[in-house]
């Protein structure tokens, strides 16, 4: 492990009065082989923060934080390299608090390694030594790809329900499976997740969607939503999705149960469109329980997500835009839709447009498997395809008129907005009248239809 040890942390090593460990990720991926582009330094010793800080300093590091109650330093070296310091210690929990309600800071490595999650992590590398202390086995668990509690499972996960997303989120990530104790753990506390704050619950489950990047573990994120519905955490954070287990669907068209077919559609999504497939049949359930079938789950299902995003505290914009997404996602799925229809739901569409084709393929290759295009996808396809040789225009920048030339024309100018947006939608048909002189004789026929349209309907 010598060979990947910046220089830098090598040389703070020999300065350092008593042994510096690198503990955690970074040990525990170089056991197992892997690596990634994100690199995790962490290092510990049973020296104290100042004793530690006096050597880094000396060292030519750069403290950039340093809490004495945690025994921990925040710093930086001289490339700009990012490390944490913790000296040893051991804490004390109450159940469900997630933070320790005590600190002991100790010599003894053992006491430091039960503290943390899975003995994966609590591997560490004496730099200067260039050896690995393996207090608790974790090495046996790295080489057997499993994940084990460094203590109890019940008291591990009963100390910090954050774990209980870790455990899913390392799961997906390494490709490793947690041992039966560890599984049996994380089911008995499954229900400490609601003490955990919704937005590290939401940081941890966009790790999760993405678990396959990390290491390159094509199923990673797929295996992460497995270990959270395996745990029952997932119908904790996630009750609404988790009601579509055991939930029957039609065998012409589905192999699985609802839930199962949405965690599917992720495990075949593109990354843009994961969270909307987590959730674009979470309407499902709810339109099955209450009306004894799902007609009407599309509309249903986008106002659940939208509830689902805001209890989660997802950023605004993603939860509109994922809303949007589980809403249109059923539009023209049995490719009837009258090819006009189509070419003014794709100017209505446009920003939404590409991530929704993304969305229609991972939920068709979810129903049964399916990696071949989507029906649907190859019909928009075709059709984006003729316009484009049309040169049909697709946003308001690409009309041969402006707003400032409509006003000279005579359209009000509390009513330009609206007339633009019908001569586009009459060019997404007609895209031989995208000419200014043709578009100025239409716009009066527009004005009177912007005047008198009702709200657009899901049909678009």
């Amino acid at each position: 492990m010598q060979q990947i040890i910046p220089e830098k942390l090598a040389c703070l090593a020999k300065n350092c009065p008593s042994p510096l460990y690198v503990v955690g990720g970074s040990v525990r991926d170089f056991l197992a082989g892997l690596s990634s582009a994100e690199s995790d330094w962490d290092i510990c010793s049973p020296m104290s923060a100042d004793v530690f800080l006096s050597a880094a300093e000396k060292s030519g590091f750069f403290p950039q934080a340093v809490y004495r109650h945690t025994g921990t330093v925040k710093l930086k070296d001289a490339d700009g390299v990012d490390y944490e310091y913790t000296c040893f210690r051991s804490d004390r929990y109450v159940r469900g608090t997630h933070v320790p309600v005590e600190i002991f800071f100790t010599e003894d490595i053992v006491s430091d390694a039960k503290r943390r999650d899975f003995t994966a992590n609590a591997v560490y590398y004496d730099i200067a030594a260039d050896a690995f202390a393996d207090p608790l086995n974790g090495i046996s668990d790295i080489r057997a790809k499993r994940l084990r509690t460094v203590d109890r499972a019940e008291k591990v996960f009963g100390e910090d329900g954050l774990r209980l997303m870790r455990l899913a989120r390392q799961a997906g990530q390494l490709g490793f499976s947690p041992s039966a104790d560890c599984l049996a753990g994380a089911k008995a506390n499954a229900a400490l997740i609601r003490d955990i704050s919704p937005e590290r619950i939401w940081a941890e489950l966009c790790a999760v969607l993405k678990a396959d990047k990390r290491y390159d573990n094509p199923l990673g994120h797929y295996e992460g939503l497995k270990a959270l519905e395996e745990t029952g955490v997932l119908g904790e954070i996630l009750p609404e999705l988790a009601l579509g287990k055991d939930m029957v669907q039609r065998k012409d068209f589905h192999k699985y149960d609802v839930l199962e077919h949405s965690l599917r559609a992720v495990l075949y999504a593109d990354e843009e469109v994961r969270l909307a497939a987590l959730l674009h049949d979470v309407g499902k359930p709810f339109c099955t329980l209450r009306d004894g079938d799902s007609h009407d789950h599309a509309e249903e299902g986008a106002r659940i997500a939208g509830d689902i995003l805001k209890r989660l505290k997802a950023p605004k914009h993603v939860a509109a835009e994922t809303a949007d997404l589980v809403l249109w996602h059923m539009y023209d799925f049995d490719c009837r839709a009258k090819e006009n229809k189509l070419r003014r739901f794709f100017v209505r569409q446009a920003d939404l447009l590409e991530k929704l084709m993304l969305l229609k393929q991972a939920d068709y290759s979810g129903c049964m498997d399916d990696l071949s295009p989507c029906p649907t996808d190859r019909k928009w396809q075709a059709l984006l395809e003729k316009m484009q040789r049309e040169r049909a225009p697709m946003r308001l920048r690409q009309l041969a008129v402006s707003g400032r030339e409509l006003e000279e024309s005579g359209i009000p100018a509390r009513m330009l907005s609206s007339v633009l947006r019908e001569l586009l939608l009459h060019c997404a048909v007609c895209p031989k009248d995208n000419k200014k002189e043709r578009l100025l004789l239409l716009a009066p026929s527009a004005l009177h239809t912007a005047l008198e349209r009702k709200p657009t309907t899901k049909s678009g």
